[in-house]
């Protein structure tokens, strides 16, 4: 092998190790402007893209451990390296595949040490990220307690209002 192509080789087995989550996706008719706005936005999560070739790809995953069939991988390839939270970067690809006239294409991926296919990491992405779990969760906390304090509330307003109206009676029995 070449001295470049081993180069290559090795960085993609590094990003491979040392990333626990990663899409790989197929493009086609991805401008130089869309490119750098999809590079750009993937940033900001601290996530990032690496354009590899097939080959490459299929000999840095054999190296790490993960067995990526070559005859899945047609047309341009890319991994797209999650950032902070994993669970939001594949949002933003299939988003941003919506939005572009589907010019990505998510064609599988890994998510927490686990390998999943194109259907599969839809599914994640369409999950509630971590804010909104929680904002569910405590909905669903919130509830029964609300409820038990307006049962609480009625029952301590209904016994205010027995010795209010007892008290009326009280009055008008003495005029």
């Amino acid at each position: 092998m070449r001295e470049e192509k081993q180069l290559l080789l090795d960085e993609v087995q590094d990003h491979l190790q040392k990333n626990d989550s990663f899409l790989i996706m197929r493009y086609k008719g991805f401008t130089a402007n869309k490119a750098n706005e999809f590079r750009g936005d993937l940033a900001k999560q601290g996530g990032f893209i690496e354009v590899v070739r097939k080959r490459i790809l299929v000999k840095a995953a054999k190296a790490a451990g993960l067995d990526i069939d070559v005859d899945s991988l047609e047309g341009h390839i890319g991994i797209v390296l999650a950032g902070h939270e994993p669970l939001d970067t594949a949002k933003y690809v299939y988003k941003f595949s919506q939005d572009n006239g589907k010019v990505v294409e998510v064609i599988g991926g890994r998510f927490e040490g686990q390998l999943y296919n194109a259907a599969e990491m839809e599914a994640l992405a369409k999950l509630p990220n971590k804010d909104e779990m929680r904002a569910q969760l405590l909905g669903v906390l919130q509830a029964p307690m609300s409820e038990t304090l307006a049962v609480m509330d009625a029952v301590l307003s209904s016994v205010v209002y027995c010795l209010d109206n007892k008290c009326k009676q009280a009055g008008e029995d003495n005029n």
